[in-house]
């Protein structure tokens, strides 16, 4: 009886705890089905959005990619001006670079003679007053210039004055002592041959007479007395013209030293001076 009433409420009992299982499990596949069901529309909602995102993305990136074909047609032609630009500009910096190079070196020249400025400035001060120095001393010799123009234009015409003079005296004297000279020479030719001519006289005389010994010997002595008194005649003869031809060549060196004195070429003269050889010479 027990068994079997137990048996009886277990039974009741598993009825119960199946329909309760049963009413459960019902409960879970609604809940479970409900879940699926709000699953899906939140797939096919989220799918929905998902697709109109990327839809709206690839619109935006295509949109995207042709403005940047754009910009990439621009950037090249801006990439082409740059290049003209660039080799423009490379041109302007190697002028620049020259003309930079250019300032430098003029710079440098600057900094030395700003350097030397002061050294400048100073020797131009005593260049001044050297200047002012030398403009006075320029005019001191102006005028003294003047004072020796006027006398040398006097020395000139007394030079000149005294060249015709003195060219004048040299014409004479050379014609005085040249036709002494002649004569001179003349007259020494005359002695010498008339010296000869006795010679001979007394020689045909002495062997024509034949004399002694004696009267040979006084005749000789005569003879040797007039032959030394023609012999001093003709020493003293060629005394003098030794003398007139030192005293000429003595004019001539005084002239010409006058001649040099003054400044003037002695082959300005017009004829050549004829200096006498002295005698032996």
């Amino acid at each position: 009886e027990i068994e079997a009433k137990y048996s009886k409420k277990m039974q009741v009992l598993r009825d119960e705890l199946d329909l309760r299982r049963k009413t459960e499990i019902h409960e879970v596949e609604e809940r479970k089905n409900s879940h699926i069901s709000e699953l899906m529309r939140n797939h096919e909602k989220a799918f929905s959005d998902i697709k109109n995102y990327y839809n709206d993305i690839t619109l935006k990136n295509l949109a995207l990619i042709s403005l940047l074909k754009e910009q990439m047609e621009d950037m090249k032609k801006k990439e082409n001006q740059l290049e003209k630009e660039k080799a423009d500009v490379l041109l302007q910096n190697k002028q620049l670079k020259e003309t930079l190079q250019q300032a430098q070196e003029q710079v440098f020249d600057l900094q030395k003679k700003l350097a030397h400025y002061d050294k400048d400035k100073e020797a131009l001060a005593n260049t001044k007053a050297r200047l002012k120095v030398t403009q006075k001393e320029l005019k001191d010799l102006q005028w003294e210039h003047e004072v020796l123009e006027q006398r040398f234009s006097k020395v000139q015409a007394e030079r000149d004055e005294l060249y015709q003079k003195f060219t004048k005296a040299i014409k004479e004297v050379q014609q005085k002592t040249g036709f002494k000279n002649l004569l001179l020479e003349r007259k020494l030719k005359g002695l010498l041959s008339v010296l000869e001519k006795k010679e001979v006289e007394l020689s045909e005389v002495f062997a024509a007479s034949n004399l002694d010994a004696g009267a040979l010997s006084l005749v000789s002595h005569k003879l040797e007395d007039v032959l030394n008194s023609k012999n001093t005649t003709i020493k003293d003869l060629q005394f003098q013209l030794a003398r007139v031809c030192k005293a000429h060549n003595d004019m001539l060196q005084t002239f010409e030293a006058k001649l040099t004195a003054f400044g003037i070429p002695l082959d300005n003269l017009g004829f050549k001076p004829l200096a006498s050889p002295l005698l032996g010479q």
